[in-house]
């Protein structure tokens, strides 16, 4: 069976700048002056506890300050809030032709459910698979092949969306085709990272192409085949 993976933060909405702000105020109040590229340098596509160990490794309590971080989000995200363009109509043909629907998210559940009420979505997928829930988060595979797991799909049947490289590392390394968001970074970063291809958003005329030839017959792995 064909399945669709989706990262969420940066891939299903834009909802970086929410984040950044987050933690540009966490870090001041906490004395730690942070370079003006910091968000794409030290924290995208990684998970809180590890970008805390980096940037506040003194820090008594990392796992509460995780906590205080995300509900400051969830606080600021506002209901709703747009999707990435696109998304809405993809998610709905993958239900209309059967195919598998996964979220797979270094977020935490509170938040991933929030985003995904926030842009309308929250019952659109068959399963969240979140990093906390996993062995590992994001780079490594694992969130990935949990979710391939609970699909009950072959990883060679599956499409990623990503926006970090993290992202695009673990989706790589778990054996699906990855395709990259560039919301935030360059085709060429993505592609360095292991996207074999980078789309806008979802309206991007290039991805019927690919679906078509991933999911009718060609090789998933070769989306320009012929």
């Amino acid at each position: 069976m064909p399945a669709l993976l989706f990262d969420l933060d940066g891939t299903m909405l834009v909802s970086d700048p929410i984040h950044e702000a987050v933690f540009r105020e966490l870090l001041s109040e906490r004395g730690v002056a942070v370079a003006e590229d910091f968000y794409v340098t030290k924290v995208h596509g990684r998970t809180n506890l590890d970008i805390f160990a980096d940037l506040l490794p003194d820090d008594p309590d990392p796992k509460a300050l995780d906590e205080l971080k995300e509900a400051m989000f969830r606080a600021r995200l506002p209901h709703p809030y747009p999707a990435m363009p696109g998304l809405a109509e993809l998610v709905a043909q993958a239900r209309a032709n059967g195919w598998g629907r996964a979220v797979v998210t270094n977020a935490m559940r509170k938040n991933a459910e929030a985003m995904l009420a926030a842009i309308g979505l929250r019952d659109a997928f068959e399963t969240i698979v979140v990093a906390d829930e996993c062995a590992h988060g994001k780079p490594h595979p694992a969130p990935y092949l949990e979710a391939m797991r609970q699909l009950g799909v072959a990883a060679e049947d599956c499409i990623a969306f990503e926006d970090s490289a993290a992202g695009v590392r673990a989706a790589a390394a778990a054996g699906a085709l990855t395709l990259g968001i560039r919301s935030a970074l360059d085709d060429a970063t993505l592609r360095a990272a292991g996207a074999v291809a980078t789309l806008a958003d979802f309206t991007d005329p290039a991805l019927p192409d690919i679906l078509g030839r991933a999911f009718a017959g060609g090789s998933p792995h070769d989306p320009h085949r012929a």
